[in-house]
C-alpha cells in the first residue's frame, strides 16, 4: 500500500470513528449517568461549524478574518430578538440567521476585499467591533447584560428542550455544513478560490473575476457561521454582545490553526481540541491561558499542518 493510500485510509477510519462516537455518545452518558457531557459536546459541535466556516475563507481563500464572530452574534440575535417578541418559529429564525449573516458578510466583504494583508485584518476587526458595540447599545434587548431566549420551535416531534434531541439536531447540521463546505471547495468554484489565494493576478489574467468569487465565498462563510450562532443562542438560551467580541474571532482562528487550515475537517478537530483544553485547564486554574499558550506554540512548531495534518500525507506527496 502506498504511503498516500495509507494516510487516506487512516483519515477515513478516524472520521468514521469520530462520527460513530458522536452518534452513540448520548447513550453512553445516559448509561454512566453523566448528562452534562451531552451539552458539552453539543457546544463543541457548534463551534466546529463556526471554525469550519472560517476555514473556507482562511484556509482556501487566504483571507485572514478577525471579524468572524460577528456572524455568531447575528445568528444568536436572530433567535433572541424574535423570542423577545414571542416568535419562536425555528424556520423563520434560522432563515433570518442565514440570510442576515450572508448579507452582512457581503457588505463587509465588498469593502474588505478591496484591501489585503494587514489592512484586510484590521478592517474585519473594525467591523466586528462596530457590531459588538451596536449590540451593547441595544438596551431594549439587554445591552451589555444580554437577553434570555426560548428555544426555537420546528415540528412538534422536534423538541429542542430535550438535550438528546437538540444534540442530534446540532449533529445533523454539523454533518450538512461540513459536507456542504467540502463539496464547495472541491468544485470549480472552490478551485478558483484556491487559485486566487496562490496567484490572484494570474487567475484574473485567464479570465476569472476573482473579486466576485472571493466575495461569494465570504458570504457563504458568514452564512454558515450564522447557523452556528443560531445554534449557540438555542443552547445557552441567552444571547450577549460578547458573542461578537474580537477575542471570540481570535479563538475561532486558533481553532482553525490547531486543526489545520485548508482541510475543513481539521477545524472540526481543532474546535474540539481547543474547547477540551479550555475546559480541562480552566478547571485547574483561572490562569489557564498561561499554560495553553506554550501548548499552542509547541503545536505550531512540531505540527505545522495542525492536528489533521498528522494523518495526512507529507507535503509534496500525492494523495
Amino acid at each position: 500500500m502506498r504511503s498516500a493510500d495509507r494516510y487516506r485510509l487512516i483519515r477515513r477510519v478516524a472520521i468514521v470513528a469520530g462520527m460513530v462516537v458522536l452518534l452513540v455518545l448520548p447513550f453512553i452518558t445516559e448509561a454512566i449517568d453523566e448528562p452534562f457531557y451531552v451539552d458539552l459536546v453539543t457546544r463543541f459541535m457548534i463551534f466546529a461549524i463556526a471554525a469550519a466556516s472560517l476555514d473556507l475563507i482562511l484556509g482556501y481563500g487566504g483571507m485572514i478574518s478577525f471579524g468572524h464572530a460577528a456572524y455568531l452574534g447575528i445568528g444568536g440575535y436572530a433567535v433572541a430578538i424574535f423570542s423577545f417578541y414571542g416568535i419562536d418559529n425555528g424556520f423563520l429564525q434560522l432563515t433570518v440567521a442565514i440570510v442576515g449573516s450572508a448579507l452582512v458578510a457581503l457588505v463587509i466583504g465588498a469593502i474588505c476585499l478591496k484591501t489585503s494583508g494587514l489592512y484586510f485584518i484590521m478592517i474585519t476587526l473594525a467591523f466586528t467591533q462596530m457590531l459588538y458595540f451596536l449590540g451593547v447599545s441595544l438596551e431594549e434587548y439587554g445591552g451589555d447584560d444580554g437577553v434570555n431566549t426560548n428555544r426555537s420551535e420546528f415540528f412538534e416531534a422536534l423538541d429542542l428542550y430535550d438535550s438528546n434531541t437538540f444534540y442530534y439536531f446540532v449533529f445533523g447540521l454539523l454533518v450538512v455544513c461540513v459536507l456542504g463546505l467540502r463539496r464547495i471547495v472541491g468544485s470549480r468554484f472552490g478551485r478558483v478560490i484556491s487559485g486566487a489565494k496562490s496567484n490572484e493576478l494570474r487567475m484574473r489574467a485567464i479570465g476569472f473575476p476573482t473579486f466576485r468569487y472571493r466575495l461569494v465565498a465570504f458570504a457563504v462563510s458568514g452564512a454558515v457561521c450564522g447557523v452556528a450562532g443560531f445554534l449557540l443562542g438555542n443552547l445557552t438560551e441567552f444571547v450577549t454582545p460578547e458573542y461578537m467580541h474580537w477575542s471570540r474571532s481570535g479563538e475561532l482562528l486558533v481553532m482553525v490553526v490547531m486543526g489545520g487550515t485548508g482541510t475543513i475537517f481539521g477545524p472540526v478537530i481543532g474546535a474540539v481540541s481547543f474547547l477540551l483544553l479550555e475546559e480541562w485547564l480552566s478547571s485547574l486554574t483561572e490562569h489557564w491561558l498561561l499554560f495553553f499558550g506554550p501548548s499552542l506554540l509547541l503545536l505550531v512548531l512540531f505540527a505545522k499542518r495542525g492536528l489533521y495534518g498528522l494523518i495526512s500525507p507529507p507535503t509534496g506527496e500525492a494523495e
